[in-house]
């Protein structure tokens, strides 16, 4: 199976977010399914290893967190730009000391950080294993970290490794 499509999750969820979002037809349906393959070949050409999940029960629980941090997020960045309390707003950059080491947890932390209204991924530093984030509107330093680690870290952690 693997020679056929090296990478099956990948391909079906490319496939399903090309007619998702392109709507399903006939044409639609073989053009996803032929450029999902392409693109699960493509990945094995680059050398990418499949990741392992570890735990597969934490995924649920990982998604839950992070569609409700999105809307949580998105009201409370919304309510700041719509109240003008851009004086007392206080955007910072952290540093979060991290434990993550698999490249598809570090990868899914990024768009889970990025795709949070008021946070943005910056960098990745793998020597001295820490994020730089940009927080728009940092109140508490400790907070963000607690966010990070406990959340989404540890979720990510008992996913991966």
């Amino acid at each position: 199976m693997t020679a056929i499509l090296p990478y099956p999750l990948l391909a079906v969820g490319l496939a399903f977010m090309w007619l998702a979002l392109g709507g399903f037809t006939p044409g639609h349906l073989v053009l996803s399914v032929l450029v999902a393959v392409a693109a699960s070949h493509a990945l094995r050409a680059l050398g990418e290893a499949s990741p392992r999940v570890r735990r597969f029960a934490a995924i649920p629980e990982l998604l839950g967190i992070v569609l409700y941090d999105i809307v949580r997020s998105n009201v409370a960045v919304a309510l700041i730009i719509l109240r003008g309390r851009r004086a007392s707003r206080t955007s910072g950059f952290i540093t979060v000391p991290i434990r993550l080491t698999n490249p598809s947890a570090l990868a899914i932390l990024a768009i889970v950080l990025t795709s949070t209204p008021g946070t943005a991924w910056l960098d990745y530093n793998s020597a001295r294993r820490t994020l730089l984030v940009h927080v728009f509107d940092l109140v508490d330093e400790a907070e963000w970290i607690d966010i990070i680690t406990n959340r989404y870290e540890r979720l990510l952690l008992e996913i991966f490794e």
